[in-house]
């Protein structure tokens, strides 16, 4: 009896125990909540900051894209093909004179205008020559003098008609005539110049050697007058005029197109590729360069007066076409009906029920970063290059 007594107490003992402990660790929570709101615990601040960075984390973040804006005009529908780039001028230089070369004054990817000097050869074996020249037309004017002047005394009358010619033949004055601006002309040419703006292609003599007629000097190749031989498919051939655009691209720039114009379109279609040819004529802009190919797009018809967007922002959900429309940061999707388009741009026709085209010129839709995006998802514009790091 005693024993279960003693067994009760130990029990009421130890239940006290445990209460007292719970109450105590209570306290200790109560007084350190009391404490971070006093701002007496320094730790206080810090599991602040910690919750500000959580809740900052969780914030939507801003994603990089890249946009374009919706334009109002002309869709320009186009033939695709291929062509080679060709320079309208490359001059191969020859020298046209003899001498020894005493300065070049051009090097290999220089830009030069026409009329520079490239090459100096030495003038003074060239001006002897001309005084040479000079001295045996003095010659043969005394000759000439000599001939016709004792039949002058005889007669009191000059010498005139046949007679004049036939001294003037014998005296040689016109082949001295002839030497004399043969000679001059070959000191011009000691000085051999660019014929036309360009870029230098190549320098094959060097100072101290000696040029002999006909030699060749280097390659002048003019980059800002391009010409593209574009082939033709013969059922594509009537829908091209001259005149047309023609959109130009080269593996080296893809995204830097040079716009150029139909020169001209070829009679003859090859009997083997069934191609025609179409000639197109550029400006370099620093992107072409002769013997490249290119990629072309060739002006087929005109569609005017239309809502156009780029081809890259129309993206398929749920197998509805749609673009992104960037609206106060945010990218919201905007179902559209597309049309035409050539491979770079799109046409947006009206909706079918409203009658109304969803987009307006100034619009800016993405073309890049665009593809998993969500309705309503913060976006920041960048250009290409600012994504691309």
């Amino acid at each position: 009896m005693r024993g279960r007594e003693g067994a009760k107490t130990r029990g009421r003992e130890g239940a006290t125990v445990q209460w007292g402990k719970g109450a105590m660790i209570l306290a200790l929570a109560l007084g350190a909540a009391c404490k971070g709101a006093s701002g007496d615990d320094p730790a206080a601040g810090a599991d602040s900051t910690a919750a500000d960075t959580i809740q900052a984390a969780g914030a939507p973040l801003a994603l990089p894209v890249v946009g374009q804006e919706v334009r109002k005009g002309d869709l320009v529908l186009s033939v695709v093909t291929t062509g080679q780039i060709r320079s309208e001028a490359m001059s191969l230089l020859k020298s046209e004179t003899n001498g020894t070369i005493i300065a070049v004054l051009v090097r290999p990817g220089d830009r030069v205008r026409k009329g520079q000097p490239l090459i100096q050869v030495d003038p003074r074996p060239l001006d002897l020559a001309v005084q040479d020249a000079a001295a045996k037309l003095e010659e043969a004017r005394l000759k000439l003098l000599d001939n016709t002047m004792p039949d002058s005394i005889v007669t009191g009358r000059a010498v005139t008609g046949e007679r004049l010619k036939n001294a003037e033949i014998r005296s040689g004055i016109e082949g001295a005539r002839v030497a004399l601006e043969q000679r001059k002309y070959e000191r011009e040419r000691a000085t051999i110049t660019a014929p036309f703006n360009g870029v230098m292609d190549d320098i094959k003599v060097a100072v101290g050697e000696r040029l002999t007629t006909g030699q060749e000097i280097g390659r002048v190749v003019d980059l800002e007058h391009l010409r593209i031989e574009a082939a033709v498919l013969e059922h594509d051939l009537p829908l091209i005029r001259v005149g047309g655009h023609a959109r130009v691209t080269a593996a080296a720039a893809p995204d830097r197109a040079v716009i150029g114009t139909i020169a001209a379109i070829l009679p003859i279609v090859d009997s083997t590729t069934r191609a025609g040819r179409a000639i197109i004529r550029a400006g370099g802009g620093g992107v072409l360069r002769p013997g490249m190919y290119a990629d072309v797009q060739l002006e087929a018809a005109r569609l005017p007066n239309r809502i156009i967007v780029p081809a890259s922002a129309v993206i398929q959900r749920d197998g509805r076409p749609l673009v992104f429309v960037v609206k106060e940061g945010r990218a919201q999707w905007v179902y559209i009906f597309p049309g035409r388009s050539n491979g770079t741009e799109t046409e947006v026709l009206p909706d079918s029920a409203s009658g109304q085209i969803p987009l307006q010129a100034g619009d800016v839709v993405l073309i890049e970063g665009h593809l998993t995006l969500t309705h309503d998802a913060p976006v920041r514009v960048t250009a290409k290059a600012e994504r691309k790091q």
